[in-house]
């Protein structure tokens, strides 16, 4: 037997998978992410890929149903500062649902890496609620939400009717595009059932209605506008949150006064790791995470 009678052979199934996926996605025009056009899909699993401008920036799955997480997406851009609606599309194609399993996205976000990338994809666009501890931590300053940070003209209609301020904050971060958590200990909870807000038709923006919620609230409660989500929580002093827009707190005069923060960032440009953290933002419609 010669040398030229031997070779070796390796099957590489997802490499294929891959291609063929990447192949599908780019034969497709890419369409405005708009709520009709959501309306047109069908409820199934599926991968997609974001635009901005054209450019393809983020790729993800969905495990049960499509609309429902471009859905997601589409709330999240509407609640940004200079990030608008019309600047982004998307292109999809349906799935099995076994080939969740398989993890398409991470195959895609390899494949397109030597293309350009899809930078949304290790810049936490796709994140959750970090938690409270994660509240005092320094954002870098290539993250998604250093760029593109909540907007807080974001408009929002309440009822007017007198309501506690729980049932108040309860409908507000309903409404929300962006996550809005508050203090949901005994004692915090307490206090906002024993409060009671009505906020004024004029009030229409997050701005406006948090500011009317603020004061009715005791001294010491504050409001701080993170980059990615606002926060609200009794605070015995002024608390500097290091990455914070700024914040409304409560003084002892009955003023709610706003303050500039510090908006500090991490220097480090090293990209976030895709990992098991950042894909929970590929969670289904409804989950917490």
């Amino acid at each position: 037997m010669t040398p030229d009678s031997v070779a070796e052979f390796t099957l590489s199934i997802t490499k294929a998978l891959a291609d063929q996926l990447a192949e599908a996605l780019d034969s497709l025009a890419p369409c405005p992410l708009t709520s009709r056009n959501l309306d047109d899909l069908e409820e199934r699993p599926g991968v997609y890929v974001l635009f901005l401008d054209g450019r393809r920036v983020y790729v993800g799955k969905a495990e049960k149903a499509l609309p429902g997480r471009l859905e997601q997406h589409l709330r999240k851009v509407s609640g940004r500062s200079g990030l608008s609606l019309d600047r982004m599309g998307f292109v999809c194609v349906y799935v099995d649902k076994d080939m969740d399993s398989i993890a398409p996205e991470r195959m895609l976000i390899a494949r397109y890496g030597s293309r350009g990338g899809v930078p949304w994809n290790s810049n936490g666009f796709g994140n959750k609620d970090p938690g409270r501890r994660r509240d005092h931590s320094l954002v870098k300053i290539n993250h998604f939400d250093v760029e593109y940070s909540i907007d807080l003209e974001t408009p929002v209609i309440l009822s007017a009717a007198e309501v506690p301020v729980w049932t108040a904050l309860r409908d507000l971060k309903k409404t929300l595009p962006f996550i809005f958590r508050y203090d949901t200990s005994t004692q915090g909870k307490a206090i906002m059932k024993a409060a009671s807000v009505a906020v004024s038709p004029a009030a229409t923006t997050f701005r406006a209605v948090i500011e009317e919620i603020m004061r009715v609230l005791p001294a010491g409660w504050q409001t701080t506008a993170l980059p990615g989500y606002a926060i609200l929580y009794r605070e015995r002093e002024a608390v500097e949150y290091l990455s914070a827009a700024g914040y409304w707190r409560k003084a002892q005069s009955g003023d709610v006064v706003w303050r500039a923060g510090a908006s500090q960032h991490d220097p480090s440009r090293a990209p976030i790791p895709v990992d098991s953290e950042t894909e929970r933002g590929d969670a289904e419609p409804g989950d917490d995470g």
